[in-house]
């Protein structure tokens, strides 16, 4: 029996339950932007696997420093005792946040940091002895798929069968000249009851790279820290230079009192998440009454060996040469972005730093499931090319290290696509 006979045996791949799914592909090694099947086929990873990979794969400094820990102490409860790399990330993380982020709280993937921050902010308010129990967020947002998470993220096919067993969330549409004092008044009309405003900064990830600009977001995140409302940013995706600069709330004057981050943490190299907040918020928590504590703790909370894994990443992050990558993939982008623009396949294409998104024109059926998603999604892989389409909506979002020369072929084969399909 090979590798895939055994897989269709014993697991359970997420987005893969229909009967007409195809195989999975066995991948038994990757290296810089490209990931090699059991087959010997190779393929460019032109959307880092699922958004984490910002360095490239297996890459040789990140498992040098992994390696180094694992035999110095792989895990130890993070309830009573501490360990210098989950010190060391906490300082050095917080210091290239904006200045109000002064505690870092640990957890497992991006979902569980969602969750750690609306329950912070929650308790805030109850700790506090005021009742505001009411969350604003985008609509078609998506913050992951915890019951919190998806609470605050958008009723869709994907929470249908949860949707009476979310909590209440008051949906906004995302800010721009058209509404955004519409916005502002809906926001202050319900200030008493509100007690956080969850977000993601620039880029709607999943619900199709949709982009809106730091302006709006900005005035919009002014007013709700006016009406004393909490910033909640949710940085999984678009942290670790995905937006062209470090952090997308970076682009934004008004900083936000919590800050959620997992993918690009650890380079892509294991599960962990992080969520960071101010003095204010900790100070709320910091009592001799124990029912003031945040009662949330995980089994591999501030792993050893993921905090080195992050360690590295952020080594890697802050070398000049990885700002100049990602110049360099935000200026390919364009030039791209402008060479496709107008072509008749094409309904829009939009970039905010490494992100470039390109739908398709499909008629009406724009979504998820449209029938064209298969298509893209086979035509590329047969091409040697990992682009999972967003129904009609194309993206790539690649390992930093990827070279000009596979920019080029994704780019050239994007550009055969349209004329083709």
């Amino acid at each position: 029996m090979n590798l895939v006979e055994r897989d269709l045996q014993s697991i359970w791949h997420p987005y893969t339950q229909m009967k007409t799914a195809q195989p999975p592909i066995p991948i038994v090694s990757g290296k810089g932007a490209c990931l090699y099947a059991e087959d010997g086929k190779k393929y460019i990873d032109a959307i880092s696997s699922w958004w984490v990979n910002i360095h490239g794969h297996a890459h040789p400094y990140i498992a040098e420093m992994i390696a180094k820990q694992l035999l110095q102490l792989e895990h130890v409860i993070f309830a009573g005792f501490t360990h210098s790399g989950a010190v060391e990330l906490a300082e050095r993380v917080l210091a290239i946040l904006p200045s109000n982020q002064k505690k870092a709280f640990y957890s497992d993937n991006g979902s569980t940091a969602v969750e750690v921050a609306i329950k912070m902010c929650l308790q805030y308010w109850y700790n506090r002895g005021e009742e505001r129990t009411k969350i604003i967020a985008f609509k078609n947002a998506y913050h992951g798929d915890t019951f919190g998470a998806m609470s605050v993220s958008g009723r869709s096919a994907f929470t249908a069968a949860y949707d009476t067993l979310l909590f209440e969330v008051e949906f906004i549409g995302l800010p721009g000249p058209e509404n955004i004092d519409a916005l502002k008044s809906q926001i202050s009309n319900l200030r008493s009851q509100v007690s956080s405003f969850i977000f993601e900064p620039l880029v709607q990830g999943s619900a199709g790279m949709v982009m809106y600009e730091a302006k709006y977001l900005d005035e919009l995140m002014a007013h709700c820290r006016k009406e004393g409302i909490m910033l909640i940013a949710d940085e999984v995706f678009t942290g670790f230079g995905r937006t062209g600069k470090p952090f997308a709330c970076d682009h934004v004057q008004t900083q936000p009192d919590i800050m959620c981050f997992s993918k690009g943490l650890t380079g892509g190299t294991m599960a962990f998440g992080l969520t960071t907040c101010t003095q204010q918020i900790y100070d709320a928590f910091l009592s001799d009454d124990k029912m003031k504590t945040l009662f949330h703790g995980h089994s591999y909370t501030a792993n050893p060996v993921a905090c080195a894994a992050a360690l590295a990443s952020l080594d890697l992050f802050l070398e000049p040469s990885t700002q100049q990558n990602i110049n360099r993939i935000v200026n390919k982008h364009a030039a791209f972005a402008e060479k496709v623009r107008g072509h008749k396949s094409l309904k829009t294409t939009r970039q905010t730093g490494t992100i470039l998104a390109l739908e398709w024109q499909t008629g009406d059926n724009t979504s998820y499931f449209s029938g064209l998603r298969d298509k893209l999604y086979n035509y590329f892989l047969n091409a040697g090319i990992i682009l999972r389409p967003l129904g009609n909506i194309i993206y790539i979002l690649p390992p930093y290290c990827i070279t000009d020369n596979e920019l080029d072929y994704i780019y050239a084969t994007i550009a055969q696509a349209l004329d083709e399909i």
